[in-house]
């Protein structure tokens, strides 16, 4: 419910408590867009949970999950969820499962099966006996006294304290003042917390931690290794950025909006619609980049030339200038300065908060179907006082103006009774008899709208303009 759109977008790590036992819940997103978050998730865990919709049945992200959880070699339990919705078929899922040899237990097989309702809570206590039942057969251990061993879930910057990443310890115990290398990145562990915000002084096996120490944010499913000096795991991280540094990407090229990408393809051959990708995680930077690289266009190569992790800065606008390119926010803002610099430049910046509207708007853009986007900006509120009639104009709306203002040229929207009675424009705005382009709080005025004229006393006018947006 706390996630833009009401779908997960984030790999997500907590853990539940039961008499017998721990067990630690990796969450990734169900949507298309997030493979290699299913794909880590499968290589990190021990057992896969296929949660699967009882009136849906096995869609394609199921089998697909299916197949990331068989090259990991990691077994699995098919929760059959919305149990109590009144279309479930539970045995039409138990049907489907043997096409990817998947046996229920049900037909002599090996896969475990459990019905449950996500809403209601039923048969979820079945499901996490089933795991510990599953995880005593399998007879998973680790060792917390052997080399630490982990990976890292996810990773972002958060303001005031800079890289945070979250890791997964696999073998042997994380402790404060640990010093670890994840990729291209290096640190010593400052402070740790558990999924619930709680302070840790060590981690053990099983256990998911936020790390605060890194240098940088690291990448999503970097594994971390650890050293006994700062110095080793520096040079080691040094090295390896020396090895990847002659990427460039300063090449000079014309400046161009999604509006007008399609206007730039009256010439020969593709052209090219080069695109820097900044969000919050870097599970989202991932998702983003694999989602556009599979925009498939003979005319417009989509080519991203930069990703990385938190708000889009002056350096990614001054890149996207040399590329020609644009720069998209996937769940993060530009810096102010950043804004300053991308009109200079004339650098479209365009942020979005849902992962398939950021797709939508760049295939159209491909496609040369872009529409320009507008919000609405509130310009004040008006109640209607008292209704004069005139004999030549007509009904007038004798108002006061509460809050803000209220202008000529605003679009109004007249509420009553919490519904809405009229969307348009104003004919006319009058201070006592007087026309006038505005009217501020405080003030009374006479107000006729375009074509309607059934308004009555009480009524609330909210003024209102659509601007448009990057």
């Amino acid at each position: 419910s706390k996630e833009f759109g009401g779908i997960t977008q984030h790999i997500g790590a907590y853990q539940v408590k039961l008499g017998e036992g721990l067990i630690t819940f990796l969450d990734t997103p169900g949507h298309a867009a997030f493979t290699q978050m299913r794909a880590r998730g499968a290589q990190c865990t021990d057992i896969v949970v296929l949660v699967v919709a009882a009136d849906d049945g096995i869609m394609p992200q199921t089998i697909e999950a299916i197949n990331h959880a068989k090259s990991a070699k990691v077994p699995i339990i098919v929760a059959v969820n919305k149990i109590d919705k009144p279309d479930a078929n539970p045995d039409k899922v138990l049907q489907m499962l043997p096409q990817y040899e998947l046996i229920p237990e049900a037909y002599g097989g090996q896969v475990a099966t459990v019905n449950v309702s996500a809403h209601t809570g039923e048969g979820v206590e079945d499901l996490l006996e089933r795991i510990l039942l599953e995880a005593e057969v399998a007879e998973l251990k680790a060792d917390p006294k052997a080399k630490l061993q982990g990976v890292i879930v996810e990773a972002k910057l958060e303001k005031g304290r800079g890289p945070v990443a979250t890791v997964l310890v696999e073998e042997g115990t994380l402790k404060i003042g640990s010093i670890l290398a994840a990729g291209k990145t290096w640190g010593k562990v400052k402070a740790m917390t558990n999924w619930l915000g709680e302070r840790m002084a060590e981690a053990g096996p099983s256990t998911p931690v936020e790390v605060l120490g890194f240098n940088d944010v690291p990448f999503a499913g970097d594994k971390i290794e650890f050293f006994a000096t700062e110095r080793e795991a520096r040079d080691l991280v040094e090295n390896r950025i020396t090895l990847q540094r002659n990427k460039s990407f300063a090449t000079k090229k014309r400046k161009v909006s999604l509006l007008d990408l399609r206007k730039t393809m009256d010439g020969s051959g593709a052209k090219s619609l080069n695109i820097i990708v900044k969000a919050d995680v870097q599970g989202s930077v991932e998702a983003v980049r694999g989602l556009l690289e599979k925009i498939d266009n003979a005319e417009v190569d989509v080519s991203i030339i930069h990703t990385g992790v938190g708000p889009i800065t002056d350096s990614d606008i001054l890149l996207a200038s040399a590329a020609g390119g644009i720069a998209v926010g996937f769940n993060v803002k530009p810096e102010p300065s950043a804004k300053v610099q991308a009109e200079k430049e004339k650098v479209e910046i365009r942020t979005y908060n849902i992962i398939y509207e950021l797709l939508e708007d760049i295939e159209k853009a491909v496609l040369g179907m872009l529409e320009p986007k507008f919000e609405e900006e509130f310009h004040g509120t008006v109640e209607v006082r008292a209704v004069f009639k005139l004999t030549k104009a007509g009904k007038v709306a004798g108002s006061h103006c509460t809050e803000g203002k209220i202008t000529r040229n605003s679009l109004v929207r007249v509420v009553r009774d919490r519904e809405v009675v009229f969307e348009g424009k104003l004919e006319s705005l009058k201070n006592v008899k007087q026309d006038v382009r505005e009217i501020n709080a405080g003030q009374d005025c006479g107000v006729k709208f375009n074509g309607w004229e059934d308004f009555k006393e009480g009524d609330v006018i909210t003024a209102y303009e659509m601007i448009q947006v990057n």
